[in-house]
């Protein structure tokens, strides 16, 4: 192997001068692609046509200038109130009339009371007024001088912030500690920490196997003399009930029982969340449904179990896509795929994809590198936890230290051992003609690798915390020459976020490998010794750069690597990130790796936050660099670079 109220939302009594009040507010979120018929847009930023907006185009459109004050110093407080205004957020953007106006402001005012709460803002005043008059006080079909925007202002007097006085927990909570709830006396009653203690104790009764567990009391009242609030939080947590009848509502192609089966979810089994969590993401990995939606029903049934429904929604079987790749060691790289989701109703995969590399790098076609192949995956072959995967692949690769061209065909199972490891073994063939430091050669290897995967990352694309483990084994024979040999690589790579949010997270990956049987490396396919330098190992250096080299300075590939990256991921602003980095890493001929002459690139990547991973900017340089060799590298791509 090559080293390559609901916002305070709703649910929460707040109770002034005998006055029950409900507090509600929305989240709004916006599409990560707009597109129309004018304007392109990616991430909100319009890269050509006209930005008009649909939303623009209402009939009857009143604009309207806002201006909002607040007596707010804490910075963060002052944001959040400017992001709950959606006066402030459309300020561009027109409504529908002169009541329009109206009603947005209203509704704004209970979005930035709502905001207040969630900060425990209990005693802020918010005063809105439209063309000179409250709010309260305009008819019930106002009308404006529309010859200029009409002026809005919303003025917010914070309050005080208040804490916890008195906490009482009852029912099924009575004898769980508020302290474990961010809820002790003298913390800050935020709205939404109150919130999320009643949904943190019907989610741990929940995960005792009751379905049914409910809230009973959720209260809240404010002293506005003493600046604190007084909470009152009881639930029942109901019967202790195993998973009853699953149905599958919504499927059309894809086979009912195959979507039961598959989710793993059986009667009789003990009921949690997080079971129920874990079958809709495993549905939802499959690539084959739009979207995954498990209902429980309200009641328990006849037997004391809980019935519950799959329901789905099948997206698109068939689907295509291109991608393009760039670094200044590897050149221009383009790729394109087509698949199909659901062969024969059990959520078979085919996908058809072919790419070529090394654009700009050369004018002579014949030096590019080009691959094309055939996947077939069947999950749920034999058991739930076992897939099957069949592919053959043909491809030509031409970096500078061989030129290669070989066909490999690979039938295999992978197996969920369990949410977090896997294990997959394979029997393979592949063809291969080489033309490299040893001469043209022709080679024919029979392979059954065997690799365990262990995955505990929070995030597969944008990780903060967790640690992901890959140990691979792959006995080999090569019947040209009829040498033996076996491959043992291993990877481990970790992260630990740093401050609020994780705004700091370090990351750092340690890879090795060894060739057993390696006596004659000239006995040994060019693609199955072991390189490294390039976008994937050590940046800074060019692509398979780093390996031993021959008399006549030709690289020969080794039987051992070490390598190692270590990143500090800064985020700068929610979408904007740098990253400063170290690679470092060894390939020796030998099997015990050569620390004497470990080659080392630094240097900084920028990241840019997306909905599908970070878009990566990395520059590196060679700290050590080869006589005559790369002197820099530039390299882009999706997700984080390990």
């Amino acid at each position: 192997m090559q080293i390559r109220g609901k916002s305070p939302k709703t649910g929460i009594a707040y109770r002034r001068a005998g006055t029950v009040m409900a507090v509600a507010a929305a989240i709004a979120w916006s599409p990560a692609l707009v597109s129309d018929a004018f304007a392109f847009k990616l991430f909100g930023m319009t890269f050509f046509g006209k930005d008009d907006d649909a939303a623009d185009q209402v009939p009857d459109p009143v604009r309207y200038d806002v201006t909002l004050t607040t007596d707010v110093v804490d910075p963060d407080l002052k944001e959040a109130l400017e992001n709950s205004s959606r006066l402030v957020g459309d300020k561009d953007h027109p409504v529908s009339g002169d009541l329009g106006v109206v009603v947005k402001a209203r509704d704004d005012r209970e979005r930035i009371i709502a905001a207040l709460y969630e900060k425990a803002r209990y005693g802020g005043v918010v005063t809105i007024t439209v063309d000179g008059r409250n709010i309260d006080d305009l008819p019930p079909n106002p009308t404006f001088n529309r010859s200029k925007p009409v002026p809005v202002t919303v003025n917010v007097a914070a309050g005080p912030v208040f804490k916890v006085r008195e906490v009482q927990f009852g029912g099924e909570a009575a004898d769980r500690n508020p302290a474990d709830y961010d809820l002790a006396p003298g913390e800050t009653a935020g709205s939404l920490t109150i919130i999320k203690a009643g949904d943190k104790i019907v989610e741990q009764l929940k995960a005792e196997g009751r379905p049914l567990a409910k809230l009973t009391k959720r209260e809240v009242v404010a002293d506005h003399k003493t600046d604190t609030v007084d909470i009152v939080l009881a639930a029942n947590g109901g019967p202790v009930a195993p998973i009853g009848d699953v149905g599958v509502s919504g499927a059309k192609v894809v086979r009912s029982d195959f979507i039961q089966r598959y989710s793993r979810l059986k009667k009789g089994e003990a009921y949690s969340p997080e079971t129920l969590k874990k079958a809709g993401d495993r549905l939802r990995a499959l690539g084959t449904f739009s979207s995954v939606t498990i209902h429980e029903s309200e009641t328990l049934a006849a037997d004391g179990t809980l019935p519950m429904t799959i329901e789905v929604s099948e997206g698109k079987q068939r689907y295509f896509g291109v991608g393009a790749q760039y670094s200044t060691t590897d050149g221009f790289g383009l790729n394109g795929y087509w698949g199909h989701r659901n062969l024969f109703g059990g959520a078979e995969s085919l996908r058809v994809e072919g790419s070529v590399g090394r654009l700009g790098e050369t004018l002579d076609a014949g030096d590019l590198d080009y691959s094309a192949g055939v996947t077939f995956t069947k999950p749920g072959i034999f058991v739930p936890e076992a897939t099957l995967i069949a592919s053959v692949l043909a491809k030509t690769e031409n970096p500078d230290a061989y030129n290669a061209k070989l066909v490999t065909a690979s039938l295999g199972i992978a197996y969920e051992l369990s949410d977090y490891d896997k294990l997959t073994g394979a029997g393979e063939v592949s063809w291969e003609r080489d033309d490299d430091a040893f001469g043209e050669n022709d080679y024919l290897t029979f392979a059954v690798p065997i690799q365990y995967d262990r995955d505990t990352r929070d995030n597969k694309f944008d990780p903060t915390e967790g640690y992901r483990a890959m140990a691979k084994v792959t006995p080999s024979y090569e019947a040209y020459n009829g040498t033996f040999f076996s491959g043992f690589e291993g990877s481990i790579s970790g992260y630990k976020g740093l401050g609020a949010e994780d705004r700091i997270v370090l990351a750092a990956k340690l890879s090795a490998g060894v060739l057993v049987g390696a006596d004659n490396l000239e006995n040994i396919p060019a693609t199955r010794r072991f390189f490294a330098g390039g976008g994937g190992s050590v940046r800074g250096y060019g692509y398979q750069e780093i390996s031993p080299y021959d008399a006549d300075n030709e690289a020969t590939g080794g039987a051992s690597y070490v390598t190692a990256s270590f990143e500090t991921r800064l985020k700068i602003t929610d979408t904007i990130g740098i990253v400063p980095f170290l690679d470092v890493g060894t390939v020796s001929a030998d099997m015990v790796p050569d620390f004497s002459d470990i080659k080392m690139g630094a240097g900084i990547g920028i990241r840019y936050a997306t909905p599908f991973g970070p878009l990566r900017l990395d520059f590196a340089v060679p700290l050590n660099k080869y006589e005559n060799g790369t002197e820099y590298g530039i390299y882009a791509g999706i997700g984080q670079s390990f």
